[in-house]
C-alpha cells in the first residue's frame, strides 16, 4: 500500500490502535507509526533542517480526544527552528464517522444476528463514548440486539458473547470500533457452545485508510500555506470538553480560572459565572452528493443562530444523529470522512 502523498506522515497512535501495533503494516509506505510521547518526539526531532516538516495525524476514530491534545503538547515542546517542526492534522476520524463505518459494516450482516461492538478499553469517558456510538448504530439499524464489549475492560468480548447468548442469539458478529481488531484465536476469545461468533474485520479498509491519511496531510499543508497555521493551538484544546464536568449548588456561583481561562457555569438558581467552553451536541454526516431535503421526524435545535436550508448541507455542518443511508459501504463512508473534514 502506498500513500497518495510524497510528504512524510507520522501516524501517532493511542489505545484505539494498540499504541501502534495495529498499524505497523503501514510503515514503509511513507508513513511512520509511533505511540505518543517520547516516540513521537523522537520521530519529529529526527527531521533534518532542510526537510519538509512531517504531517502528524492523531489516529483516533473519535473516542480518544486526549490523544489529539497530548500530541499537540508534544509538538509544542520541540525546540523551535525556522519554519514549523511539524504540522498537526485533523484527527483521522470522529465519532460521527465511526457511527457511519459501523453502520456500513452492520448493513452487511443479516438482521437476525446479534452485533457485538468492541474496542480496546480506554478511560471512563472514552468507554462511555463507545456506548453512545453503539446506541446510535442500534437506533438507526436493523439489528434488535447490539451489545458492547471492551478488550482489556469490562465487559470483555467473552462476556459480551455470553450476554448475547442469554438474550437468545445463536449468531454474533463482532464489529471492531477501533483499528485494533480482536484476535479470534487469542486467549479469552469468546468460544461458547450454542452460539457462532464471526468477525467483520476492521472498520476501515487499508485502501481507504491510506487515502484518508493522505487527505489529512494535504489539508494540513494547505492550511499552513494559506494561513501559516500548524494546527497545534487548535489541538491543545481538543480535550477541553472531554472529561469531568462540575456544577455548584445554588448560591455558590463564582468566577474562577481553569488552566488560565475564565468561564461561566450555569446553576439551578440562575446565578451564572463566566465560561468560555463550547459544549457540542451530536450531528450527522452525509456522503458526498447525498445532501438532501429530509424530515427527521423529531425536532432538532441548534445552540447558535443561523439560516438553515434543508436542501443543502455545507461542509462541516452537522446536526442530528449520525445515520448515513442504508447500504453505505465502508469505502463510501470513508469518502464522507474526507468530504466532511
Amino acid at each position: 500500500m502506498t500513500m497518495a502523498s510524497d510528504h512524510r506522515v507520522i501516524a501517532v497512535c493511542g489505545h484505539e490502535a494498540g499504541y501502534g501495533s495495529a498499524l505497523r503494516d503501514l510503515e514503509g509506505s511513507g508513513v511512520t507509526v509511533v505511540a505518543g510521547g517520547r516516540e513521537l518526539y523522537r520521530a519529529v526531532a529526527a527531521t533534518g533542517p532542510g526537510e519538509e516538516p512531517p504531517c502528524v495525524v492523531p489516529m483516533t476514530l473519535g473516542r480518544d480526544a486526549r490523544l489529539v491534545a497530548d500530541t499537540a503538547r508534544t509538538l509544542r515542546a520541540l525546540p523551535p527552528r525556522t519554519g514549523p517542526r511539524a504540522l498537526l492534522t485533523a484527527p483521522f476520524g470522529t465519532s460521527q464517522h465511526l457511527v457511519a463505518w459501523l453502520r456500513a459494516a452492520a448493513g452487511r450482516v443479516p438482521s437476525g444476528s446479534a452485533l457485538l461492538v468492541t474496542a480496546p478499553a480506554g478511560d471512563p469517558f472514552d468507554d462511555a463514548e463507545l456506548h453512545r456510538v453503539t446506541a446510535l448504530v442500534r437506533r438507526y439499524g436493523n439489528h434488535p440486539l447490539v451489545e458492547v464489549a471492551f478488550t482489556g475492560g469490562d465487559p470483555d468480548p467473552a462476556e459480551g458473547v455470553r450476554r448475547c447468548l442469554l438474550l437468545g442469539a445463536d449468531r454474533v458478529v463482532v464489529l471492531s470500533a477501533a483499528f485494533a481488531v480482536p484476535d479470534p484465536a487469542a486467549p479469552g476469545a469468546p468460544d461458547l457452545p450454542g452460539i457462532r461468533v464471526e468477525h467483520a474485520g476492521p472498520p476501515v479498509s487499508r485502501t481507504a485508510l491510506a487515502t484518508i491519511l493522505a487527505e489529512r496531510a494535504l489539508d494540513a499543508r494547505r492550511r499552513w500555506s494559506e494561513r501559516s497555521d500548524d494546527g497545534i493551538s487548535a489541538g491543545l484544546s481538543a480535550a477541553d470538553d472531554h472529561g469531568h464536568g462540575h456544577t455548584h449548588p445554588p448560591g455558590e456561583g463564582h468566577d474562577h480560572d481553569h488552566d488560565g481561562h475564565s468561564h461561566r457555569h450555569s446553576h439551578p438558581s440562575g446565578e451564572d459565572h463566566d465560561h468560555a467552553h463550547e459544549h457540542p451536541g451530536h450531528g450527522h454526516t452525509h456522503p458526498p452528493g447525498e445532501d438532501h431535503a429530509h424530515d427527521h421526524g423529531h425536532p432538532h435545535h441548534h445552540g447558535h443562530p443561523h439560516d438553515h436550508d434543508h436542501h443543502r448541507h455545507d461542509a462541516g455542518h452537522h446536526h442530528g444523529p449520525s445515520h448515513p443511508r442504508p447500504g453505505t459501504t465502508a469505502d463510501g463512508a470513508a469518502r464522507s470522512v474526507r468530504s466532511s473534514a
